[in-house]
């Protein structure tokens, strides 16, 4: 079987990751016909745009899609290609595995957890007032009038929607998940103590799909004790299922139990479209030195021979990432103290294929 796959290498430290990750997929034998799409800051050069139509056409066309890490503006620019492809293809579930591989430089141990993070709503709906614009003052008068909360003249404004129907689907996913993949409990993470109308309802849904799962063990979290408490014994969880905001900095946190950011993938899946991505950066600082960590986007390519049931091909990756981690031979510079022997993204991608049995 042959299969039609998008590849957007991005920008920054994108295109080499995304060609080790690529090798190295490609060396299990699977059979896949890249199409690879631009989008980022080159597209922008080329086309004036960040996500020109043709690599949307591409995505809607082939269904699946590995993607390189995309430079995000702070403040300023174009918002963030993620969010907007996650919310252009409903991508509803965002997918990311925590796994401690021996070799890491990392405290812990036994750590493997999920973290199952709603990705249309919330704070990250988009839906913002700037300071001082006439709709910010009206909505800042209809506020005032309904409340009687008084707000500053030069407020910017963010809302948070939260509803029945998304939650129930991101939940139901978190479940589900849990009883496929043989994990034992899901736990659920809101601030309901505060937000009673929004985290509050995210919860109420919680409890009662956990109902429908009685083989699964549920229980429910407020996110700063989570934060807390994954710091502490991060071994005792397993499935954790967040609205938008918590499962993204939950996620960071996650990232630095397991030794950083570079073994952090992420799956954003809907209906019928996934796309794989790392969840780092792209680093422009470090582009063209071929130095970065490589792993986390061959382990975004994990995740997608898992979505695709090749299953085979999925763990003689993970077994030769796993080896070359463990040997601390051929790894780059972020699992070895300052001063030691390392090597750059593409030999730590070679050692890995010579693993799996094939060639650069």
């Amino acid at each position: 079987m042959v299969y039609k796959i998008t590849l957007l290498p991005g920008d920054g430290i994108g295109p080499e990751i995304t060609e080790v990750a690529k090798k190295v997929i490609e060396a299990t034998g699977i059979n896949i016909d890249w199409d690879i799409k631009m989008a980022g800051e080159e597209s922008i050069k080329k086309y004036g745009t960040p996500i020109p139509d043709e690599t949307i056409k591409s995505i809607e066309e082939n269904k699946i899609c590995l993607k390189g890490p995309i430079t995000t503006p702070i403040g300023t620019g174009f918002r963030s290609i993620n969010v907007f492809l996650r919310q252009y293809f409903n991508l509803y579930v965002c997918l990311r595995p925590f796994k401690i591989y021996k070799g890491a430089r990392t405290k812990f141990e036994n750590v493997d957890i999920v973290i199952i993070r709603e990705n249309m709503e919330d704070l990250y709906a988009g839906i913002e007032f700037e300071k001082g614009k006439e709709e910010t003052l009206e909505l800042i008068k209809f506020i005032e009038g309904k409340t009687g909360k008084k707000l500053n003249k030069n407020t910017g404004i963010s809302i948070k929607p939260i509803s029945v129907e998304n939650s129930e689907k991101i939940l139901r996913f978190g479940f589900e998940y849990a009883r496929k993949n043989n994990r034992k409990k899901v736990t659920v993470v809101h601030k309901a103590n505060i937000m009673k109308y929004s985290d509050g309802l995210f919860l109420e849904v919680a409890k009662n799909i956990a109902k429908e799962y009685p083989d699964i063990e549920f229980e429910d979290k407020i996110v700063d004790n989570m934060a807390m408490q994954l710091v502490q014994k991060p071994e005792i969880y397993d499935v954790i299922v967040c609205p938008n905001l918590y499962g993204d900095i939950l996620s960071d946190l996650c990232a630095g139990i397991i030794g950083g950011l570079g073994l952090s993938a992420g799956a954003n899946i809907g209906e019928d479209v996934a796309i794989f991505e790392p969840t780092h950066g792209s680093a422009p600082k470090y582009k063209g030195q071929k130095k970065v960590n490589p792993s986390a986007m061959i382990l975004a390519g994990i995740l997608m021979l898992d979505y695709l049931g090749e299953i085979e091909a999925r763990d003689k990756i993970e077994k030769a990432l796993s080896e070359v981690i463990r040997e601390g031979k051929y790894v780059t510079y972020d699992f070895k103290e300052e001063g030691e022997k390392c090597v750059g993204t593409i030999e730590m991608g070679e050692a890995i294929i010579e693993k799996i049995g094939g060639k650069w």
